[in-house]
């Protein structure tokens, strides 16, 4: 059976303006075999928007702006609400270790740091993402 392309949205949350660590990550994940849709800086609704009209399996949330506490459970509360229960969240940034707990708590899959190697993020994606053929 043939395993079909992960789909990505990645974003930054909000009005973040580091985006070298996320567009770094985007092109990885491309290169890994996955089709990769980088939005740039948004919000909350339009990520989701964005995931729904992508039929994206994966959302990838970047920051570094302090945010992520709360626009990233926002993000897993709208596609909730939307019905993509399915679509995995994940997050990277510089994110303080003792808000991790909460995150994931929220839905976020998975919280990936600065030094996180590129292997980590795919295995984690494989792992998580169901695959239909």
């Amino acid at each position: 059976m043939e395993r079909k392309v992960v789909k990505v949205v990645m974003a930054k949350l909000g009005l973040d303006i580091h985006w070298r660590g996320v567009v770094a990550v985007s092109r990885l994940l491309r290169d890994a075999g996955m089709e990769v849709v980088y939005l740039g800086n948004q919000f909350p609704e339009a990520i989701v928007n964005a995931a729904i009209q992508e039929g994206a399996d994966v959302v990838g949330l970047s920051t570094l702006g302090g945010n992520h506490a709360v626009l990233g459970p926002k993000v897993v509360q709208l596609l909730r609400e939307k019905g993509m229960d399915d679509v995995m969240v994940i997050m990277g940034g510089v994110i303080p270790e003792e808000d991790i707990p909460a995150l994931k708590a929220a839905g976020i899959v998975e919280v990936f740091g600065p030094e996180t190697a590129i292997d980590e993020i795919v295995a984690c994606i494989n792992a998580n993402v169901r695959q239909v053929g």
